[in-house]
């Protein structure tokens, strides 16, 4: 199978040949992955992939699993209360009615 055929991260659709080049390019870590190709950007985020690019900077750099870093994981800036998005979808209807009355007069 071509590396360019196994899929790494799904969600991104980055490959093992991007993976790859972007270790040619200076990734020397996940997060270094990360900004070159997208993965672990994707809805899952990294948690499908980051296990195999890990293996991969294993497998290419010789490196020990205790000397490659943890991924940095970026929460949001602020939690937003799911009654928040009940409120805004109320209002994006009521807008939405709105416009309806305008665009049959």
């Amino acid at each position: 199978m071509e590396k360019d055929d196994i899929f790494i991260c799904r969600c991104e659709e980055v490959t093992e040949s991007d993976v790859l080049k972007a270790i040619e390019r200076g990734a020397r870590d996940i997060d270094g992955v990360k900004r070159l190709t997208r993965a672990g950007m994707g809805l899952c985020q990294g948690k499908t992939c980051s296990v195999l690019i890990r293996n991969i900077l294993y497998r290419e750099l010789k490196i020990k699993k205790e000397d490659l870093p943890e991924a940095t994981t970026r929460p949001p800036l602020r939690l937003i209360p799911s009654r928040a998005f009940l409120n805004a979808d109320k209002e994006i209807l009521e807008k939405a009615e709105e416009v309806k009355k305008t665009t049959k007069k």
